[in-house]
């Protein structure tokens, strides 16, 4: 059992800090002593509001110091803490608020923020065995699944911790002097590396608009987070007009799969500074490939890097013995526990303290962790998971549809995107935009395919199964 409960690390790290700024948005900089003081007033607001261990509350946060605060705090008085998805569909979000939760969002956590504070040192209050904290995911499957991280396990972590760092997380972390955050902080990844920063002595750096790569350079940025297609158009916008990136230091890639072509044309027009992860929302960080080892040897590019001492790969045939090449399932200190009310997929996914990944690899004699492609049938959008199931539900459903299959290609913009294809039922026409709007109304705006193509048949393997590698390869009209 962990010495400490999260997050009081960080509740310690804020209060015996100085004057350093620890969150910077545009020319207003709190210091670690001010960001410290806005969390106990949080803190004080959510208890009165009758927060605290056994209580959700949810998070709808963009990036501030507010939100920032807000979400240290939820953790300090034991709450249940998740994030609200902006893009929800009306049903998703009923149904991520339901039961005993409380509602934060930015109006709310400002209002927080005016608590009076007593000026007491602020103790974590959760429980070990309770659930910390939900991680949604996007619902593509038709509701969204929570993974429920507890107390213990998010205790556990190593980012505010220098002696738990992996080496490659401390390459990482001398590199983070300004962190580049956008979006919402209470996204896993960014809080992630949020609180590895201030762990670092770095400061947390709101970013404004206009995107990448113009804020990297306004904002003297040294590292942030990018998803795939942002990383594509990034490297296609330094080679054609490109703008002064001489601050940056690290890029943690996210979301999809990264060719090894693209990624050493990445290193190769940004310089040293493309870390490559692999990772699920169920286990946190699997493995990292840090610009080093890339550089050093070329063949790393293939793969997604070597896992941390703490954290188990064990790779299995169909049969669940071990195997060169295989499913991989993984254990991390930090994983999650469950699903959020579901019990058949957390039956299916934690198995024996491990986690199915539902991810084919193998690892080659360096240790080295190599993808082979995804037992389940799913698409990455943005980063997030997408399924091809339901979609095809749904438009097959369709009265004009007889058939639908859903592939996923490589993206410029979002990493992969999802591509349909329909066999018309007999004596119809369907309409493209009408079969995506049901889509994306049911499923989310990610989910909604990019192209609608019409087909005679669908081919099929040797199984006589309809084959979606065929599919995959034919040409978009």
């Amino acid at each position: 059992m962990p010495a400490e409960i999260w997050p009081q690390p960080v509740l310690d790290l804020l209060a015996t800090g100085d004057d350093r700024p620890a969150f910077e948005d545009g020319d207003r900089t709190l210091s670690t002593a001010e960001l410290s003081r806005l969390v106990r007033r949080i803190a004080a607001g959510l208890r009165a509001a009758g927060a605290g261990p056994g209580v959700g509350v949810a998070l709808r946060l963009g990036v501030t110091a507010e939100a920032f605060a807000a979400i240290i705090a939820a953790f300090a008085v034991g709450a249940r803490v998740s994030g609200i998805r902006p893009d929800l569909t009306p049903a998703h979000r009923t149904w991520q608020l339901g039961g005993n939760t409380l509602l934060v969002d930015d109006a709310r956590a400002a209002e927080l923020a005016r608590t009076p504070d007593d000026g007491r040192a602020l103790i974590a209050a959760g429980h070990p065995d309770d659930v910390a904290r939900i991680i949604w995911t996007s619902g593509s499957t038709g509701t969204p699944k929570g993974c429920a991280q507890t107390y213990a396990a998010i205790s556990a972590a190593w980012a505010p911790y220098p002696d738990r760092w992996p080496p490659a997380i401390a390459d990482l972390a001398t590199r983070l002097r300004r962190y580049l955050v956008f979006g919402s902080l209470s996204s896993q990844v960014m809080l992630e590396y949020g609180i590895l920063t201030l762990a670092a002595g770095g400061t947390l750096v709101a970013a404004r608009p206009p995107g990448f790569p113009g804020m990297i350079a306004r904002h003297r940025a040294t590292a942030s987070v990018i998803t795939v297609g942002k990383l594509y158009q990034l490297v296609r916008d330094q080679r054609t007009d490109p703008v002064d990136l001489s601050s940056l230091r690290a890029l943690l890639v996210s979301g999809s799969p990264l060719p090894p072509g693209r990624l050493a044309e990445a290193l190769d027009v940004l310089g040293p500074v493309v870390f490559h992860g692999y990772g699920q929302t169920e286990t946190g960080m699997i493995t990292m490939l840090t610009p080093a080892e890339m550089l050093a040897s070329p063949a790393t590019l293939a793969s997604v890097g070597r896992p941390p001492p703490v954290t188990d790969l064990c790779i299995r045939d169909a049969d669940g013995r071990p195997a060169t090449e295989g499913e991989l399932f993984v254990r991390t200190p930090a994983q999650a526990a469950a699903y959020w009310g579901d019990p058949v997929e957390t039956a299916d996914v934690f198995v024996d303290g491990w986690v199915r990944t539902r991810d084919l690899a193998r690892r080659d004699s360096d240790g080295y962790l190599h993808l082979l492609g995804r037992v389940r049938d799913v698409i990455i959008v943005h980063a997030n998971l997408v399924y091809a199931g339901p979609i095809e539900r749904i438009l097959a459903a369709d009265p004009t549809v007889a058939e639908a299959y859903v592939v996923g290609r490589p993206d410029e913009v979002t990493g992969e995107a999802v591509h349909a294809y329909v066999v018309p039922a007999a004596g119809c026409v369907p309409d493209a935009g009408r079969l995506r709007a049901l889509v994306a109304e049911a499923l989310g705006a990610p989910s909604a395919p990019r192209t609608i193509q019409w087909i005679d048949r669908v081919p099929v393997g040797p199984s006589g199964k309809p084959d979606k590698r065929a599919l995959a390869r034919m040409a978009i009209r």
